[in-house]
């Protein structure tokens, strides 16, 4: 594509510019850009759209040194394993709002002080958010998670590193080894989109390790579970975004939330020394590779295969000895000095700065003896890459592979007059949050997690092993994305009964269009869903007006309080009494046994679908005909 061929041109300086630009467009007030800003920097952090997701604003007076709070929730994986949920606590600095370490030092201080109780100066947001926190705390299982962030402009200095630093010994000491601490900045998304393509900015890391040279690229031996961890180290200390290093790799996603695999985890803890002999070791992928003795200088490293076995070392070993102490305790003392005799086998593959094909290969082939299924690969094989061709070329529409794509393209569309021009783009990961949720029927996880929906996760694969997304299907999300945003679903929804309703409104129009062709016997597979989407969406029409006002007094109606058929007369919800997490849930819609509520209200309005107004065509007949 037009902009992987020629990103690198693209300075940090323009990008910058673009991304800003709808932060600071109309005016804002001091706090709704603060808002602007945090949300979409985090947004494009975790790859999500921040617009649609439940985050909480509390920055301001009484705040405890939070300014935005957000949950993920994690997924189950194929193994079995579960992913933690992971609360991010923000603090945002936008532009003069940061002033170096001591203000990395004093928020620090005031987070930890309010997470141990000891602030009470909390206004009602804050205390509300703030129990919840103490609350995750107390009852954290082994793979939860509470990461402090730091969001700026521009990257800490070396200084603010070690600011951040001690603000997150100071955090484990007293909150428990679930505490850690991240930083981010506008550069972390342009890196992530680049992968430093300038040479100026090559990222270059030393691993001391015994290895012997196979060929020209192939270096093959062992590294120290130590001196792998001070690698890892280094490359986050140099970076600042550690999952930088599984770029490339398509597990990466697995060992998001803190993802620990307790095999990997228990031999590190009980017999270090014997690491090597029970894992399979870890493939490293580096544009060059310079040896000096059992020094390794390595260019633009990838861990390609290994994302749980590092991932897993770097926790452990985080946990048990960056733990701020000036000195380790006697059983301490004698794990480390086990662990410094533990070794992971490992391969150094040197693939020069065009080796892009050569390294898909290597991750694919790495990974093949493992559970990642062939699906799993799609990023690798190019498949998104070949859907943005066609969304190209067939719909003009910009697809968004990476958040922070877009003000990447449009920057590009401004240096080259002569190139492809798009005036729309949507997001693929967006994407496959619409069909999840209307096609796959997923309106409740939809709306409650991100991890099931990235390469990994469970309906990830469900949508890759129908074989049924491609460009149609993304055109027609991109269709139903568009009419939603039109009614103004989500944040800044007219009515409230769209605030959090939108992926809910997904699956009760295709629901209906699925019912639509079932009675005019037509097939109604996911291809089918998906052609009369596109039919009846690709232009307003009397008869598409008709189907979205049928699907929005569902909605409408579903939300009132007071009605008969209402989501406040669920059985679930007044079990729980939990608005959210009812519409969070995994069993929404999925028939009379969980939600008989709202199967009733979809009933009678498919019911409606039939009815002739004032002599004219029924919106069945309507839609029947178009098909």
């Amino acid at each position: 594509m037009e902009l992987e061929a020629t990103l690198n041109t693209i300075s940090y300086e323009d990008f910058k510019t673009e991304w800003l630009k709808d932060i600071i467009s109309g005016n804002p007030s001091t706090t709704e850009l603060g808002h602007r800003f945090s949300r979409k920097l985090l947004g494009d952090w975790l790859d999500f759209n921040a617009e649609t997701e439940d985050i909480i604003f509390c920055d301001g007076a009484g705040d405890g040194g939070i300014d935005v709070a957000f949950l993920v929730l994690g997924d189950i994986l194929e193994d079995g394993n579960q992913q933690g949920n992971t609360w991010y606590i923000v603090q945002s600095k936008h532009g003069s709002a940061f002033s170096g370490p001591s203000t990395i030092l004093i928020e620090g201080q005031k987070v930890i002080d309010n997470l141990r109780g000891h602030n009470t100066n909390l206004s009602s947001v804050g205390e509300s958010l703030s129990t919840r926190l103490r609350n995750f705390i107390l009852n954290a299982g082994p793979n939860d998670q509470l990461r402090l962030v730091y969001a700026t402009h521009e990257p800490l200095s070396e200084q603010e590193k070690r600011a951040a630093e001690d603000i997150r010994t100071l955090g484990r000491t007293h909150l428990g080894d679930l505490f850690d601490v991240e930083s981010i900045s506008i550069q972390t998304i342009f890196n992530r989109l680049t992968e430093l393509q300038s040479d100026v900015n090559k990222t270059q890391v030393s691993l001391n390790a015994r290895l012997v040279e196979s060929g020209d690229d192939l270096y093959v031996g062992s590294v120290t579970l130590l001196d792998l961890f001070k690698f890892l180290k280094a490359y986050k200390n140099a970076t600042g975004d550690l999952d930088q290093l599984y770029e490339k790799n398509v597990r990466k996603y697995l060992g998001g939330g803190r993802v620990v695999n307790k095999g990997i985890a228990n031999t590190l803890k009980s017999s270090p020394e014997k690491f090597g002999l029970f894992n399979n070791g870890i493939t490293i992928v580096a544009e060059d590779v310079e040896a000096k003795n059992d020094l390794y200088l390595i260019r633009e490293p990838y861990i390609v295969n290994g994302c749980q076995t590092t991932k897993t070392i770097w926790q452990v070993l985080l946990e048990r000895l960056d733990v701020g102490s000036s000195t380790l305790s006697a059983e301490t003392e004698h794990w480390r000095d086990r662990l410094t005799r533990g070794i992971v086998i490992v391969k150094l593959v040197k693939v020069g700065k065009d080796g892009e094909a050569q390294l898909i290969d290597i991750t694919r082939f790495t990974n093949s003896q493992n559970s990642v299924s062939r699906q799993d690969f799609i990023s690798l094989e190019g498949n998104f890459r070949a859907l943005a061709t066609s969304m190209s070329r067939d719909y003009n529409i910009y697809l968004e592979i990476h958040r922070g794509g877009w003000e990447s393209q449009k920057m590009l569309q401004k240096q080259n007059l002569n190139g492809i021009k798009y005036s729309e783009y949507v997001n693929a990961f967006d994407m496959l949050k619409i069909y999840g949720a209307a096609w796959m029927s997923e309106p409740g996880i939809a709306f409650g997690k991100n991890p099931p929906f990235a390469p990994g996760g469970t309906i990830f694969k469900r949508i890759m092993d129908s074989n049924s997304f491609g460009s149609e299907e993304v055109y027609a999300c991109y269709l139903l994305q568009k009419l939603a945003n039109k009614i103004k679903f989500g944040r800044g929804a007219e009515k409230p009964s769209r605030g959090q309703t939108r992926y809910l409104f997904y699956y009760v129009l295709v629901d209906l269009i699925k019912d639509i062709l079932i009675n005019a016997n037509k097939p109604y597979g996911l291809k089918d869903i998906t052609a009369a989407v596109n039919k009846i969406y690709k232009s307003e029409s009397e008869a598409s007006n008709g189907l979205t006002a049928i699907a929005l007094n569902v909605i409408d109606n579903y939300l009132a309080d007071g009605s008969n058929d209402s989501l406040f007369t669920e059985p679930e919800y007044n079990r729980t009494k939990d608005f959210n997490n009812f519409l969070k849930w995994d069993k929404l819609g999925k028939g009379r046994e969980y939600t008989p509520k709202f199967e009733q209200l979809l009933f009678s309005n498919k019911f409606l679908l039939g009815q002739s107004l004032a002599g004219q065509k029924s919106v069945r007949n309507q839609i029947i005909e178009m098909l």
